[in-house]
């Protein structure tokens, strides 16, 4: 009995300690399948949302630069706030290197958005000789590149550009209109930019029809330019004193514009009226302000014009065909067709069609990729 009730002691420790390690494990194993369920929830949580479609899920993470010529005003702000949005909303990112108006910085830009190793490059404004050489590098190392507003033609890079032709009828033929078809202007024009060279041709066509309307003066400078306006402006308002001796101005650049407006409304000489090209939430407001001379701007959204430029880059990297030309159409904005109460940029399309709607090159497969990511 003695020896049966040591074996017996012996077989009860040996069960309580097998069963002792079997809990043990059980509760190891639970706590490693813990670790790893967090792990890849927090996996899950860093990977964007899968499309179900390679193509778009390789689109995902792209890196984006922005060349620009000139960073200048709310123009170019909500401009840049269009790239930015739209590359966001496809899941990239955007960086954005500004050139302050110098076009060998703006070179060493686009070589270095080169070296950095971007999947795209935007470009914005420049002159050929400047940019070509690049762009032809960037083609080499397999970086997509689209144009805005800058006279490049190399095959297989779309360019961007507004209606400029179209911008400066509208606003030249308002102004005709307005002035009953004579009078002095002033305008305020800069050589050298391809948006520029392109509205002059329509200004020259309007020369040519209103022989009775005689320009009196012509100036601009794309450094400062609307400071730079203002004081040249001031200058002319003193050289022609009287009532009458300035009809209107004609501005190719919302910068020159605004200029422009602040001179003559600072002067008392509202009587002149100012007419420009583009448009932004502050040049709206002057242009809704009653006691401004700015009357009226004929101008492409700025922040559609980001959208279309980063979705016709999304095109190349998706191996889509683009036009070699795009063409942005443009709206005209009189302060006659606004409301009494101020509005933004953002709400003028309940004002004016066109505005702010713009599908150019927004293609359905765009759609789907704005959705995962926004899951």
């Amino acid at each position: 009995m003695k020896k049966w009730g040591k074996l017996s002691l012996t077989l009860l420790v040996a069960i309580i300690l097998v069963i002792a390690s079997a809990c043990g494990n059980k509760t190891n194993n639970n706590s490693a399948n813990s670790e790893a369920s967090n792990n890849a929830a927090a996996n899950a949580t860093e990977t964007p949302a899968a499309t179900g479609n390679s193509e778009l899920d390789a689109l995902k993470g792209k890196k984006v630069a922005l060349v620009m010529q000139f960073n200048t005003g709310t123009f170019s702000s909500q401009y840049v706030e269009g790239v930015k949005e739209q590359v966001e909303k496809f899941g990239g990112t955007a960086q954005v290197f500004a050139s302050d108006n110098d076009l060998a910085k703006m070179s060493s830009n686009l070589d270095a958005a080169i070296n950095q190793g971007f999947d795209g490059i935007l470009i914005d404004h420049g002159q050929a000789g400047a940019l070509e050489q690049g762009i032809k590098k960037a083609k080499e190392k397999g970086i997509k590149v689209v144009v805005f507003d800058a006279d490049v033609k190399i095959d297989g890079v779309p360019v961007l550009q507004q209606d400029d032709q179209s911008m400066a009828e509208l606003t030249l033929e308002q102004l005709a209109k307005d002035a009953g078809g004579k009078g002095n202007i002033v305008k305020v024009w800069v050589a050298g930019f391809a948006p520029m060279e392109r509205r002059q041709v329509a200004y020259k066509a309007f020369q040519e029809k209103y022989p009775d309307i005689k320009e009196i003066a012509a100036f601009g400078n794309a450094n400062n330019p609307a400071m730079d306006t203002q004081a040249q402006m001031e200058a002319i308002l003193k050289q022609y004193p009287n009532k009458g001796d300035i009809t209107a101005v004609w501005a190719a650049w919302d910068e020159f514009a605004k200029g422009a407006a602040r001179a003559i409304q600072q002067a008392g000489r509202t009587e002149i009226k100012v007419y420009g090209i583009d448009m932004s939430d502050e040049d709206l407001q002057m242009i809704q302000d009653k006691a401004s001379p700015w009357v009226a701007s004929a101008a492409v959204d700025p922040k559609d014009i980001g959208r279309v430029h980063v979705r016709t880059l999304y095109k190349e990297f998706k191996g889509e065909a683009n036009d070699p030309l795009v063409v942005l159409n443009a709206v005209y904005v009189h302060r006659d067709q606004l409301p009494a109460e101020q509005v933004s940029t953002t709400q003028l399309s309940q004002y004016i069609e066109g505005w702010g709607s713009s599908t150019q090159n927004y293609e359905d497969w765009m759609k789907e990729l704005e959705a995962a990511n926004a899951k």
